[in-house]
């Protein structure tokens, strides 16, 4: 079964689609399996973090900024802005799939575990995460 859901992004951020993903795994019926996320952009990317304490999800924004700063003389892409460049390299640094197992119709994710779309465009976007669950 693969399913296609559409996320909000409201800027750079984490941004929590966990609930959604445990919906799609119980509507299926599936007791033991994988679940398999994988969003088809190259400015965003796909993350399990912490999902008790906002200040740890805050704390890996501000990281991963100060990692990979807008605005470096280094960058020649810049079609669209000054965010353009640096979104492409946190994606290439993070992850664009998720491979999640499922064992009696439920994630195997961990107590503080929660599932984000990482955007790092300033802009508000629409992403798209294709979930492909196999026995």
């Amino acid at each position: 079964m693969i399913k296609t859901i559409t996320l909000p992004a409201k800027g750079q951020g984490l941004h929590a689609f966990t609930a959604q993903v445990v919906n799609i795994v119980g509507e299926s019926g599936m007791g033991e399996g994988l679940c398999t996320l994988f969003m088809p952009h190259t400015s965003a990317s796909l993350l399990i973090q912490e999902n008790y304490d906002p200040s740890a999800q805050a704390d890996l924004e501000n990281w991963l900024n100060r990692l990979v700063p807008e605005g470096d003389s280094l960058y020649t892409h810049t079609l669209e802005g000054d965010d353009d460049m640096p979104a492409h390299i946190k994606a290439a640094l993070t992850a664009t799939s998720l491979s999640i197992p499922v064992l009696n119709g439920e994630l195997m994710l961990g107590t503080w575990q929660g599932i984000y779309l990482w955007e790092h465009r300033r802009e508000r976007h629409s992403r798209n995460v294709h979930i492909h669950l196999s026995t």
